[in-house]
């Protein structure tokens, strides 16, 4: 990992502390965006010309080399983010399992084709990388989300500008040496360290081809206006949510409070996926509050390597602690009635409760992600009053029925508006075998995880003979 200590006075530097403790995890150079941009354009045309069969087997490596250091790397994420120390775990899963995922999306969505057409010749597909990718990562899966945008556009002959988020950089640098331990030529992934700035100069560099980005609706709604006259160059917008949970019919009480939890408090709410909304049909009211607060109650929330392991960590920083407890203030000051309050555990660290807010009684309900544990619960009176009460929202990323009635669902699945929709399962942990998406403010109709292959080349339609063989039959003099 890069360090600060001999360049301190040269160099500016970024450093990350751990939310849990405060402490301190390391201090990194501020990169410069034009520097990182013009280093990867000078290796993209080798790392393009490399063929396919040699950059699947270093991807191959890079697995491997991920599952080697998986102890390490789980560690540093959950130093850095916070999350426990289990979760951590299963974020180095994913990012080594992405890479044989998508390699078959590569040849499913990406592969050439070509068949014979009548009177000879053929016609084939090809796919072309872009060029220069930059990447702009987020920090709560700060190695899983942006990997899965870098490893299928390695797949498709790209080269690589990664911006993590300034509160993950320790994490992003571990990632990025494993691809260069791996045998990525380093000139094909480079990371720039930084903060807003350093993300604003590579998302507006003039030599980027394209940028994906994972994060915050106001983020993505100014890259999109930003881009909106540059045609040329590939978006790919990966946003967040206000994900509805609904439900209904007589299901399993406990369970449905186990998904709703699940959904809700994993990750501390800091899931783009997770449940913000629920909404309970009348009758079932006062008989799940009762199962969700009692395993509410249950839930540990503490530090990453607490024993015993908790169920939540802390938010990413105090920064993201105050604007939820802000904003947790202000749904109370509209009329929300507090299920279960949301307060800080210590004083001076981002460790919080999982609260619990009625929002019946609220006129006007600001259609905010508010990305933290912060559940908002109302009544329905009827099925569509709840497919309503789903969809007021400009978001539309996941959603979430729980209810026996397989005639419930295709109601639910029908009528609402969702990238993601779901039965009895939770609003998150959505599988990278599949695309993943939303609409709305969720995202520009560019799904990931198993379609990113769709965004990180081009297809080329080629109609082929063996030989020049043509007349001009009418028109002539």
């Amino acid at each position: 990992m890069s360090s600060c200590a001999p360049l301190l006075h040269a160099t500016k530097c970024l450093s990350t502390y751990e939310p849990a403790t405060g402490a301190l995890i390391a201090e990194l150079p501020i990169g410069d965006a034009a520097q990182e941009v013009a280093a990867a354009r000078a290796a993209w045309p080798a790392w393009a010309a490399t063929p396919l069969a040699t950059r699947i087997a270093t991807l191959q490596r890079f697995a491997t080399i991920v599952r080697e250091r998986a102890d390490d790397f789980a560690t540093l994420i959950a130093r850095e983010t916070g999350k426990p120390s289990w979760e951590a775990r299963t974020e180095i899963d994913t990012v080594v399992a992405k890479v044989a995922i998508s390699i078959t999306a590569q040849a499913e969505r990406a592969g050439e084709r070509s068949t014979e057409q009548p009177g000879g010749g053929r016609m084939a597909l090809r796919h072309r990388p872009h060029g220069v990718l930059a990447v702009l990562g987020p920090y709560n899966f700060p190695a899983h989300l942006p990997n899965g945008h870098i490893v299928p556009a390695l797949l498709a002959g790209n080269a690589i500008v990664f911006k993590p988020s300034e509160k993950t950089p320790a994490t992003a640098a571990f990632l990025v040496d494993c691809y260069h331990a791996a045998g990525v030529p380093e000139g094909v992934v480079r990371l720039l360290i930084g903060g807003p700035d350093e993300g604003r100069a590579l998302a507006g560099h003039e030599d980027i081809d394209g940028l994906l980005f994972t994060g915050s609706a106001r983020t993505g709604i100014a890259l999109n206006r930003q881009f909106a006259e540059r045609p040329e160059k590939i978006l790919a917008l990966e946003m967040g949510g206000n994900n509805p949970i609904i439900v209904w019919d007589d299901p399993d009480l406990d369970a449905a409070a186990a998904l709703i939890v699940q959904s809700a408090y994993t990750s501390a709410g800091q899931r783009c996926t997770a449940g913000r909304r629920l909404i309970v049909e009348d009758r079932l009211y006062d008989r799940l509050m009762a199962a969700l607060t009692g395993l509410t109650d249950r839930l540990i929330v503490g530090a990453p390597f607490d024993q015993p392991p908790p169920f939540m960590g802390p938010v990413i920083d105090n920064d993201a602690a105050d604007s939820l407890l802000t904003a947790f203030d202000t749904l109370v000051g509209l009329g929300a009635r507090v299920v279960r309050p949301l307060a800080r555990i210590a004083p001076d660290r981002p460790l919080l409760t999982p609260a619990i807010l009625d929002v019946g009684d609220v006129a006007e309900r600001p259609d905010d992600e508010l990305f933290g544990p912060v559940l908002q619960v109302s009544r329905a009176t009827d099925f569509d009053d709840a497919i309503a009460q789903a969809n007021a929202t400009r978001y539309g990323l996941s959603a979430s029925l729980i209810s026996p009635s397989r005639e419930r669902y295709e109601r639910f699945w029908t009528g609402i508006r969702a990238g993601i929709v779901n039965w009895n399962r939770p609003t998150n942990g959505a599988a990278s075998s599949a695309p993943f998406g939303g609409i709305g403010w969720s995202g520009n109709h560019r799904p990931s995880a198993y379609y990113a292959a769709d965004y990180c080349a081009y297809p080329v339609a080629s109609a082929e003979t063996q030989s020049a063989a043509a007349t001009i039959p009418v028109g002539l003099r």
